[in-house]
């Protein structure tokens, strides 16, 4: 599975971009996706994840309200929506596919997903 990361850009604090992570496979579908960042110095952490039929949504706390996880299972994407951007959102984002059969805590681990994209790097000046 190749999963293509894009839609990461310089914005300014208050702004919005849209990230985009589009899959090679077809069975997509029955995926959790999940969206981890690393910021500059520091370790990569969970920011959200989706279930395989966009039911179930999970966010890390920092962003709950600003960003929104989504997916087109037809078009083999997912997406993160990111809004009123703070300058510590800044960190190259990367998109990851969970094969696994469950929705439960482990999505905010990295440990559980199969499949990483190559990221995409964020910058949101003050």
């Amino acid at each position: 599975v190749q999963l293509q990361a894009s839609g990461g850009g310089l914005v300014q604090a208050g702004g919005s971009l849209r990230l985009s992570c589009a899959a090679s496979e077809r069975t997509f579908s029955t995926f959790v996706m999940g969206w981890f960042r690393q910021g500059p110095g520091k370790g990569r952490e969970f920011v959200a994840a989706i279930s395989w039929n966009a039911v179930r949504t999970s966010y890390t706390d920092s962003v709950k309200g600003r960003f929104t996880i989504s997916r087109d299972n037809a078009k083999k994407t997912v997406y993160l929506q990111m809004s009123n951007l703070k300058p510590e959102d800044s960190a190259v984002y990367y998109c990851a596919a969970d094969t696994g059969d469950y929705y439960d805590h482990r999505v905010r681990l990295e440990q559980p997903y199969d499949y990483w994209g190559q990221g995409t790097l964020v910058t949101v000046s003050s």
